[in-house]
C-alpha cells in the first residue's frame, strides 16, 4: 500500500467493486448535514453518504468499534480503551498472545478479540496504519528535516 494511499473505511480499496446506483430520500435534518458535510470536506454529497453507511456498516458489524479522526485518515478504534485497532494489533504482535497483552495490560479479552476480528476483516486497512506508523528515521528525516528526537528513557 503507498504511503499517500488513505485507509479507513472510506477507501476504495476497502469498500471494493461499486453496486448498483439508487436513490433514496432523506429527512431534512440529515440532509443538511449531508450538504454541509459535502461542502466542508470538499467531496460529493453521494461520497458523504456513502461514507456514512460504511463506517455505520461496520460499527453494526463489529459492535465496540467507532471511527475518530479527520475525513482523509478515519480510524477504527476499540470504544473504552482509547486505542486503535492497529494499536491493539501491534501491541498483540509485542507481546505474541492475547493472554499476554490482557495480563500485561489494561485490556479485557473481548477488546482484544474484538480487534483481532475487525483486523481478520480488514488486513490492508489496519496493516497500512502500522506500516506508517513504523516509517524508518530516514524516511520522516527526509520529509520533515528540522525533526528533533527525544532519546527514550532507559528502563529501570
Amino acid at each position: 500500500m503507498s504511503r499517500t494511499a488513505r485507509v479507513g473505511p472510506a477507501t476504495t480499496a476497502a469498500r471494493g467493486p461499486k453496486s448498483k446506483p439508487f436513490s433514496m430520500r432523506l429527512s431534512r435534518v440529515t440532509d443538511r448535514f449531508v450538504t454541509a458535510e459535502a461542502r466542508r470536506t470538499k467531496r460529493s454529497r453521494g461520497a458523504v453518504v456513502e461514507a456514512l453507511a460504511e463506517e455505520a456498516a461496520r460499527m453494526r458489524r463489529f459492535p465496540g468499534i467507532a471511527f475518530r479522526g479527520e475525513d482523509a485518515g478515519r480510524r477504527a478504534w476499540v470504544i473504552g480503551t482509547g486505542l486503535d485497532v492497529w494499536e491493539v494489533i501491534e501491541m498483540l504482535g509485542d507481546h505474541r498472545t492475547s493472554e499476554r497483552l490482557v495480563a500485561g495490560t489494561e485490556l479485557d479479552a473481548r477488546a482484544v478479540d474484538l480487534a483481532r476480528a475487525y483486523h481478520a476483516t480488514y488486513p490492508e486497512e489496519i496493516d497500512g496504519a502500522m506500516a506508517e506508523n513504523r516509517r524508518p528515521l530516514t524516511e520522516l528525516r527526509e520529509l520533515y528535516p528540522f525533526i528533533g528526537l527525544t532519546p527514550a528513557s532507559p528502563r529501570r
